[in-house]
């Protein structure tokens, strides 16, 4: 979490800068568009927003070519998107470098606000190079293309094809990911003491403590699950397993820590449900189609929350939330209301909803696939 605050400190004082010392870039038409590089920084939930836009792109031409260039902590999503070629990062020096001195035909920065991914595209060599123009960072785009803060994400992915012909809105709604064998592999083996008992995932981490309900609270509602005859799989990352070891009790299984990116997208696709806070695994979930039940406070659920029918949004809507904007939470003086009066009594009355849905679905057409609809179950709790 410090490094994160230290780099949108670099990015505030030094990414405005450089944005100032470089000259406007010119666009001027080369013809067909064969390689596009796209830059996403950040988080995984942006990444996996992505892969509608960048499935919309594959489509527009059998010889297109898809670079990424990512950082670590996200570049572990591309791999499960199909329509992506080649994956580098920012914080890998030899790979940064290797796109620094290639040659695209189209650059996009997917960044909304930070500065530095910006200059990155002002130094990679292309006709044609697309971004939002938020702050200071258009100066490095041949296209600045308008974001809206209260928008889908996905729908502002979609505009920043704009200069390229290709806004397909009806798109939009489809996130669609695809496992790995190797993935699919490893979580059947970490599944094993489940046998073939039915499982219900939950990832109780966040990117900032403020989105975070809380391991007491998901206990109870895994206690009630159990109960209920459903086994309880905790997913998240080392800094998740003692909440882990919380939730599940001595019936569930703590997989926190102990499994790659692409392996918890393969935990969950075998899962009847995921709940989790507004995370990037959420997003993991609705692409792979698995219902979810979400829990929103300070981020906009408007902005982030899933769509469908299969998807149940779980938020307090108080006056002071969402008080997440232009990338960063301020520090909250009500002691995080909008999380901690969600109860474990709704959370648990959407998740029985879902699964109930879900088993009907599976008796009526176990071979059917489910898709996402254009509205998001979101339920406004009230006091």
């Amino acid at each position: 979490m410090d490094n994160i605050h230290s780099l949108k400190f670099i990015d505030r004082i030094i990414g405005r800068s450089l944005c100032s010392l470089f000259p406007r870039p010119r666009f001027f038409d080369r013809g067909p568009v064969r390689k596009i590089l796209i830059i996403r920084p950040g988080g995984i939930g942006d990444a996996v927003l992505l892969s509608s836009v960048i499935s919309c792109l594959k489509k527009t031409t059998d010889y297109l070519h898809i670079t990424i260039l990512a950082e670590r902590r996200n570049a572990g999503v591309f791999p499960l998107i199909p329509s992506v070629d080649e994956v580098f990062c920012y914080d890998r020096p030899l790979e940064f470098i290797k796109t620094l001195r290639s040659r695209y035909d189209v650059v996009i920065d997917t960044e909304q606000w930070h500065r530095l991914s910006a200059v990155v595209a002002g130094l990679i060599r292309a006709p044609i190079k697309i971004g939002f123009d938020t702050n200071e960072r258009r100066r490095m785009f041949t296209h600045g293309i308008l974001y809206d803060l209260c928008a889908y994400e996905p729908d502002n992915f979609f505009a920043l094809l704009q200069p390229l012909g290709a806004y397909i809105q009806k798109d939009v709604g489809t996130i669609t990911l695809s496992l790995t064998p190797a993935a699919v592999i490893r979580a059947s083996q970490l599944l094993k003491p489940l046998s073939s008992d039915p499982f219900v995932v939950i990832f109780p981490g966040a990117s900032i403590p403020e989105k975070r309900w809380g391991a007491e609270r998901f206990r109870v509602v895994s206690k009630w699950l159990s109960e209920d005859g459903y086994r309880i799989v905790v997913v998240g990352g080392m800094e998740d397993r003692e909440d882990g070891d919380v939730i599940v009790g001595t019936g569930g299984l703590n997989l926190a820590g102990m499994t790659t990116l692409a392996e918890t997208a393969a935990v969950i696709a075998r899962s009847r449900l995921l709940i989790s806070g507004d995370s990037g695994v959420l997003h993991l979930a609705v692409g792979l189609d698995i219902p979810t039940v979400s829990l929103f406070g300070p981020g906009i659920a408007k902005k982030w929350a899933p769509k469908g029918e299969k998807h149940v949004v779980l938020n307090r809507n108080l006056l002071c939330s969402p008080c997440t904007y232009f990338g960063t939470t301020p520090p909250c003086p009500y002691g995080v209301r909008c999380m901690k009066e969600i109860t474990a009594d709704q959370v648990m009355m959407a998740a029985v909803s879902l699964l109930q849905l879900e088993t009907e679905s599976r008796n009526q057409n176990p071979s059917r696939i489910a898709r996402l609809s254009p509205q998001t179950s979101e339920i406004k709790l009230q006091s």
